[in-house]
């Protein structure tokens, strides 16, 4: 596929640029672990808060609750998540990363910060932070992004 034009040549494109390689980087990381985005992002979920059902999941990854029904199974064949009835209620279960789960998703916050870190490296720490000082400006005046 061609570099969209623009993507050098003007301020967003620079940006989506990074924002492409942030992207890359973390999907490279999760990738190195046998899962896919969406498999890694529920575990995440999952470590942050356990005992979630599965329509909270859907609801958060903005999915269908049969997609989620089918992620969750394939993460349980791996016996990195379970399920598990709450009071002998069997229609409603609530699900829980693994311990292996659990460890197979952690360092993702400190591997992201390495490939900032190489991105941002091309730049001295005066000029870290302007850039901050710049984006802080733009961003102030946009709405926070939400799931």
């Amino acid at each position: 596929m061609d570099e969209p034009e623009g993507m050098r040549t003007t301020p967003l494109g620079l940006v989506r640029w990074i924002a492409w390689a942030q992207r890359k980087g973390g999907e490279d990381w999760v990738r190195s672990r046998d899962l896919t985005p969406e498999q890694a992002f529920v575990l995440g979920y999952l470590v942050q808060t356990p005992g979630v059902i599965q329509r909270d999941i859907a609801e958060m990854t903005r999915t269908s609750p049969a997609s989620v029904s089918s992620l969750v199974q394939g993460l349980e064949r791996r016996l990195l998540v379970e399920r598990r009835s709450e009071d002998g209620d069997e229609r409603r279960k609530r699900v829980y990363a693994t311990a292996a789960g659990a460890e197979l998703v952690s360092g993702f916050t400190e591997a992201m910060a390495e490939v900032d870190d190489a991105i941002l490296a091309p730049l001295d720490d005066d000029e870290q932070a302007q850039l901050l000082a710049l984006l802080t400006t733009i961003t102030a005046q946009l709405a926070p992004p939400r799931r």
